[in-house]
């Protein structure tokens, strides 16, 4: 544990949130490990433990419930993932853009947050495509400024967690307005998506930028309208800076997937999954 008030509160988070996350892998049959662990010291930070980050702000990927605890189809698949190689999954709550250089300090085995591929992103970590997703933007409910396509975005302001694919998405549709003659977008950066939503929700912003899933979620429950969707789909990945840890857990994703779990699991969801039929690291990881 570090010195400083931060990382005291970040290793407090860590504890209650692993507890929460116990809790949840009881429930997938998961909870302490049951088998014999597939990986130890010095390739993970604790033993017998899968540390995960995590940004608990999308439902219904990651979020947290009235209980206070971690719910999802990424909490769900990362304790199975964890009870595949025969350790106690724990979760800690971190904003994204903390995430990659949290990883390579040895401060969580793996990042469990839906992170996007980028060939940037795979010369700094071990990546492993699970999921596929796309770009939505959200608009106030009933979508009274009429937002149906990526141009009507033009001029508005809109509202984005900092450091993610969706930043940079949001600023790949500004420069695609401007080159069309259009208006740029104002593009306010958030610390996580529940504060984006927040603003779009107070009307302090025109729309809040998310993945697909989410904005489904969201639109299902009658809080927001997802205005444009399908955007810029991509590949989402657990991501990993030991190479012996990303090597079992690709041989777990696949068990997970020959059980029947994997597609059913995204099939719950209604999350699109990778079209490969095997699991594999794309990318060719650290120098």
């Amino acid at each position: 544990m570090t010195t400083s008030d931060r990382g005291n509160t970040i290793d407090r988070r860590s504890v209650l949130l692993g507890a929460g996350a116990a809790l949840g892998a009881t429930a997938l049959g998961g909870g302490k490990a049951l088998a014999q662990a597939k990986v130890s010291a010095p390739n993970i930070i604790k033993p017998g433990t899968l540390v995960m980050s995590i940004n608990p702000t999308l439902p219904p990927l990651q979020f947290v419930d009235d209980k206070g605890e971690l719910q999802g189809m990424r909490v769900e698949l990362g304790n199975a993932l964890a009870k595949n190689l025969g350790l106690t999954p724990e979760y800690v709550r971190i904003e994204f853009a903390a995430m990659v250089p949290g990883l390579a300090a040895k401060r969580w085995d793996m990042i469990n947050t839906g992170i996007f591929w980028t060939e940037e992103r795979s010369k700094l970590m071990y990546m492993i495509p699970y999921e596929q997703a796309a770009v939505s933007f959200l608009a106030a409910r009933g979508n009274p400024l009429n937002i149906t396509k990526w141009q009507d975005l033009a001029g508005r302001a809109v509202g984005v967690e900092l450091g993610g694919i969706e930043e940079r998405r949001t600023r790949e549709v500004d420069e695609m307005l401007k080159k069309a003659g259009l208006k740029g977008i104002d593009i306010r950066t958030f610390n996580n998506f529940a504060e984006a939503f927040q603003a779009l929700r107070a009307r302090q912003v025109d729309a809040a930028t998310s993945i697909d899933a989410t904005a489904m979620y969201w639109q299902g429950r009658g809080d927001f309208t997802r205005a444009v969707a399908g955007l810029f789909p991509q590949t989402a990945c657990f991501a990993f800076a030991n190479k012996t840890l990303a090597d079992a857990a690709v041989a777990g994703l696949n068990d997970l997937r020959k059980s029947g779990y994997y597609d059913g699991l995204l099939d719950k969801y209604g999350v699109l999954k990778i079209e490969e039929k095997e699991f594999s690291i794309k990318g060719p990881g650290p120098a």
